[in-house]
């Protein structure tokens, strides 16, 4: 049958009708849930309030400072340091006093008699319960406000290079566990065929060494990512061992521990496997190793349900298992998308019926990764402020986002897909019909070796015809492309998913900011609105930025940053960063690297101020790799 022949199914007009109004329906679910609500959750944990407050000014030096927080954190010694004008230590305490009672996590220290008058930095770091490292400081004067020579940390915890090299590890592990699992299931659900398949070997096996270099990474870096940020303490002992004890050291060894058993049915799966010819043998082999591969996929699944988001909050018993299953889902489907990806391109034996199989396995992953989609959205951001007002909710709209442009190319190749029902059969009928004349002509001929040679080269010949035919085909090429498209979107889409498990909670984060102007009583402010000018003297390196500050007050804040072009169009910028300076108070600078949201508009929230005063605000715009301007102006602040 030729290539054109008709597409025996839907029409193909209604088809994407109908999958329009399918995926309309299920956005509009998932964001009308998003405004249900619920009781507290909290997933990062976040600094709810203080004793003394954030900028407060005491009349007599208090016996100790205590800080409270959103959700249960780990603590250590000098998680909490409190330091005098002169960057001396007040406290006694070298390992925090846990006073929480009830549901109020409180946690404090208790400090030397007799401090004087001045202002007190509170320096503070701990790990929260789904295992991120979290910290932060803020200041109280005695008797009233002075000059201060502490610094504050211009850098969060988990970040610095050590932070960066850990999550790009968390990313890889991300890649690698979906290119182990999904690969392995489409060698078992879809294409048999593909156990002998060289390149399907390496693609499982290249998932395999990703995923346990990542975890072992991660491993030897979780000691210096939650404290002192230093590569050379990866290797400290005392310091491994104590990662050990924790949950998240605990997930990681449980997950290299599973990998071992994954190299086991790597090592089935593509040989004895591979190698059996009898169809019963190998049906029944095949239950096996789904079913020995499904509980250690699961298990590997679990080693992050155990440790992230899922872990902590309302509803852990349903969360984790719903987070198991959401991850299972995202790699039958990614990973199943890169392994026909490597079969259209580079083998020349998968049919039409494997793709078809394919094709409703993503089915169903889409449908598994709508419905717990929804719950983890529910939970995690639970109202229109948080998923619209904070980072997590805008990465979580540009995910939503980026899964409809990925179901709406689908649909495109299902489409190929039911058109290469027809020409692949010709194609298979076609490359068939050589090998049977061919084996008449080597069993004539007298040479064994001879013999073995030419049905070598002649098979080898009858693949390639058969690989030109097949990549002839109008239909494969355009399913090609189809798929390509795919999984261009998919990596996208899995890296702004590792974002999300390292991104405080909307929920959480607007949580702690209501929280935080009761407990910790900032000083009163206003929105901060700048305009400044820029020529960085390139080509179109004239312009304007514009900075708004919200609400201006010690604390937590809001910064937005648009820039203008000399036509007053939104204009976009390689690279764009702040600092923030307390000059009077030898403060700074803080550096801010804002997000881009759109053409023009960069963002960064929880930005702090730590103190009321008239703060200088550097602005670096580069305009090209070699055209770079600073810019400052000063703004009151608190």
């Amino acid at each position: 049958m030729s290539a054109t022949a008709p597409y025996a199914g839907p029409s193909p007009i209604r088809r994407p009708l109908a999958a329009a109004a399918l995926l309309a329906a299920l956005v509009s679910l998932v964001f009308g849930l998003l405004l249900a609500g619920a009781g507290p959750a909290s997933a990062h944990a976040a600094l709810t309030g203080s004793d003394p407050a954030d900028g407060a000014v005491v009349d007599t030096a208090p016996k100790e400072v205590t800080l409270s927080f959103s959700e249960a954190i780990a603590v250590g010694d000098d998680s909490i340091r409190v330091l005098d004008p002169s960057g001396k230590r007040a406290d006694t305490d070298t390992e925090p006093k846990d006073l929480s009672e009830g549901s109020t996590v409180r946690y404090g220290v208790a400090l030397h008699s007799g401090l004087p008058d001045g202002t007190y930095t509170v320096a503070w770091q701990a790990i929260s319960a789904d295992s991120h490292p979290i910290s932060g400081a803020f200041t109280f004067s005695i008797g009233a406000p002075s000059d201060t020579t502490v610094a504050l940390p211009s850098q969060e915890a988990g970040g610095g290079p050590v932070g960066v090299v850990y999550d790009i590890a968390r990313y890889a592990a991300y890649g690698g566990f979906v290119l182990l699992v999904g690969g392995s299931a489409f060698v078992l659900v879809c294409w048999r065929g593909g156990a002998t398949a060289l390149p399907m070997q390496r693609l499982v096996v290249r998932g395999w060494l990703t995923l346990t270099a990542a975890t072992l990474v991660m491993l030897l870096l979780r000691n210096p990512y939650t404290g002192s940020g230093k590569f050379a303490d990866a290797f400290d002992l005392a310091g491994l061992q104590s990662v050990l004890d924790t949950k998240p050291g605990a997930a990681l060894v449980s997950r290299l521990l599973l990998l071992g058993a994954a190299a086991l049915f790597i090592a089935v799966l593509f040989g004895t496997y591979a190698r059996r010819e009898d169809e019963r043998e190998k049906k029944d082999l095949t239950f096996g190793l789904a079913v020995g591969g499904g509980v250690v996929a699961t298990g590997i699944a679990a080693t992050w349900a155990m440790s992230e988001h899922a872990s902590t909050g309302i509803q852990a018993n349903i969360a984790m298992p719903v987070d198991v299953l959401h991850l299972l889902a995202v790699a039958a489907w990614l990973g199943g998308l890169a392994s026909l990806l490597v079969a259209l391109y580079r083998t020349p034996d998968i049919g039409s019926a494997a793709v078809r199989r394919f094709s409703a396995v993503a089915f169903g992953s889409v449908v598994v990764l709508a419905a717990t989609g929804i719950y983890q959205s529910w939970r995690q951001v639970g109202s229109w402020s948080a998923l619209t007002g904070t980072r997590y909710g805008q990465l979580l709209i540009l995910k939503v986002a980026l899964i409809t442009v990925l179901l709406a190319v689908a649909w495109f190749s299902r489409r190929w897909t039911g058109r290469l029902t027809d020409s692949a059969a010709a194609s298979e009928e076609a490359s068939e019909e050589e090998p049977a004349s061919d084996s008449e002509s080597v069993s004539a001929d007298p040479d064994p070796e001879r013999a073995a040679q030419l049905a070598r080269q002649r098979a080898a010949l009858t693949a390639t015809k058969k690989k030109r035919i097949r990549d002839a085909d109008p239909q494969r090429s355009g399913l090609r492309r189809s798929v390509l498209a795919e999984a261009a979107v998919a990596v996208v889409l899995l890296a702004v998913t590792t974002m999300l498990t390292s991104t405080e909670p909307g929920r959480t984060e607007e949580e702690a900011a209501a929280g935080t102007p009761s407990a910790s009583a900032p000083a009163a402010g206003g929105p901060v609105n700048l305009k400044m000018p820029f020529d960085t003297g390139g080509q179109n390196g004239k312009g304007t930025v514009r900075i708004d500050i919200e609400p201006g007050r010690t604390g937590s804040n809001d910064l937005h940053v648009w820039i203008d072009g000399s036509d007053g169009k939104p204009m976009d910028v390689p690279e764009l960063k702040l600092a923030l300076t307390l000059e009077s108070k030898d403060i700074g600078p803080l550096p801010v690297v804002p997000d881009r949201l759109a053409e023009g508009h960069w963002s960064a929230s929880a930005v702090q101020i730590p103190m009321a005063g008239d703060w200088k605000i550097d602005v670096t715009v580069r305009t090209s790799d070699i055209d770079q301007v600073t810019i400052d102006k000063n703004a009151k602040i608190g």
